[in-house]
């Protein structure tokens, strides 16, 4: 991949009415199901997520078939508008398995190309809310292609993986194998799902331990490779959507508090050192805002440059969400390191966030190989 030119596309990075009012539905929706105290209480159970939540967005709004062409029961939007309800999620830092259903493993299965069976029919209960659909990959995992933990011995499919984000909440997992890409109950006989203790526990996590287990194969081993690859790729480039969106909040409710809170008969968000931490954070959110509608944008247009364009999004996205999360913290004073306020939960989401799906360095090392420069 050469460097952009004077031919490459100017990409949109502007919100179209029709993704401000998407926008306002899920917002609307979260600030009336999700508030911080619903969270909080949320994660102290042990069902983080709320079915009637989850109903009404990926059913009522349509949010679940945003990727899924007409004809296959979706909506027929595309990356743009998943984006948007990604934005809002994380703003609200919500427990909804939209990333991983509703972008990674629908764009799996949309990668596989199949008109009819088990796939497609699959797909359209995805796309209607009705199922939850999980990769049975590491949430922390790096580029995809490497050996696979899952074996086909006798029919039957065999290995653990560790760290499965959702899988829990999911009805089906789709396992990746060394023979190719099959769908696995969680409920069936030979499937342990096993639930850890995760960092972030706002999107939790699992060991998959598959003994004999049998399981329905949606694609032979190349085409699963490039379908996960697919998956992965728009998981990533989404992420940064969800990582802007929690960035966004940190940033505003930063300002807000230090308008409030009054030290030495001023508000501290008047000392000239605090304005400029604030300020540079403001920078940095409104160029991760650039970066992940590029990223967003490429996916919907199906560019080229698109594996560019997310790498850069999740090399840049990951460190400002991280910053915005641990300013929040810090310029709450004492209120922001207690449990009840729930800058913690936007720290952790952003940690997280900041390893899944390849590192920033790994995404680093991306750009550099797929970029070349040219000669000066």
């Amino acid at each position: 991949m050469t460097a952009p030119t004077d031919e490459t596309p100017t990409p949109d990075l502007l919100y179209s009415e029709a993704e401000e009012d998407l926008r306002a539905a899920v917002r609307s929706l979260l600030a009336d199901r999700s508030d911080a105290p619903t969270v909080l209480a949320r994660v102290e159970s042990d069902t983080p997520y709320d079915p009637q939540l989850w109903k009404a967005l990926a059913a009522d709004i349509g949010a679940a078939g945003l990727l899924v062409p007409e004809e296959l029961g979706g909506q027929g939007a595309g990356h743009r508008e998943a984006a948007v309800v990604l934005e809002e999620l994380g703003r609200g830092v919500t427990p909804a398995p939209y990333l991983t259903s509703a972008v990674v493993a629908t764009e799996i299965l949309l990668a596989l190309s199949v008109r009819e069976g088990p796939a497609t029919s699959l797909l359209g209960e995805l796309a209607a809310g009705r199922r939850v659909a999980v990769l049975a990959a590491p949430f922390a995992a790096g580029r995809p292609g490497g050996a696979q933990p899952v074996a086909v011995v006798a029919d039957t499919l065999e290995g653990t993986v560790t760290g499965v984000a959702d899988a829990a909440a999911a009805d089906v997992l789709l396992v990746p194998t060394t023979d190719g890409l099959y769908a696995v109950e969680p409920g069936a006989e030979g499937v342990a799902v096993e639930p850890l203790v995760p960092l972030d526990l706002t999107r939790p996590l699992a060991t998959v331990t598959l003994r004999g287990a049998a399981g329905t194969r949606l694609a032979d081993g190349a085409s699963a490779v490039d379908a996960v690859r697919r998956g992965l790729l728009a998981g990533a480039g989404l992420l940064a959507s969800e990582q802007l969106g929690l960035a966004e909040w940190c940033l505003t409710e930063t300002v807000r508090y230090t308008r409030e809170r009054h030290q030495f008969n001023r508000p501290v968000g008047s000392f000239q050192a605090l304005k400029h931490r604030m300020a540079q954070l403001w920078l940095e959110v409104v160029s991760a805002r650039a970066a992940a509608r590029n990223a967003a944008d490429a996916l919907a247009s199906g560019s080229p440059d698109a594996p560019l364009a997310v790498a850069v999004a999740q090399a840049y996205c990951s460190r400002v969400a991280v910053r915005a999360a641990e300013e929040c913290v810090q310029l709450h004073g004492g209120i922001g390191m207690t449990w009840e306020h729930p800058a913690h939960l936007y720290l952790k989401r952003a940690k997280a966030d900041s390893v899944a799906y390849g590192t920033a360095g790994q995404h680093r090392a991306t750009v550099a190989e797929l970029v070349e420069l040219p000669a000066p």
